[in-house]
C-alpha cells in the first residue's frame, strides 16, 4: 500500500465520521485519530522489527524511550 493510499484511507474515513455525527460538533478529532492510528502503527512496526525496540524506534525515527513509553501507554508491553 502506498502512502497515498494510507492518506485516502484516512481521508476517507474521516469524511464517514463527519458525515455520521450528523451536524453534531466534533470533539477533540485530532487527539482521536491520533490515538487511533497510533496503536496499529506501533503494532505493525514492533511485529516487523520483530519486537526489537530498538530497530523499530530507528524505523519510526523515535528515541527509544519515546516508543518505549508510547508502547507502554498502549499497552502493548
Amino acid at each position: 500500500m502506498s502512502r497515498n493510499n494510507i492518506e485516502q484511507c484516512v481521508r476517507e474515513s474521516l469524511q464517514g465520521y463527519f458525515r455520521d455525527l450528523g451536524g453534531e460538533t466534533p470533539d477533540g478529532v485530532y487527539d482521536m485519530v491520533v490515538r487511533l492510528v497510533e496503536k496499529p502503527l506501533l503494532e505493525v512496526v514492533m511485529s516487523h522489527a520483530d519486537n526489537n525496540q530498538s530497530r523499530a524506534a530507528e524505523w519510526l525515527g523515535l528515541n527509544r524511550n519515546t516508543l518505549r513509553k508510547k508502547l507502554v501507554e498502549h499497552k502493548l508491553l
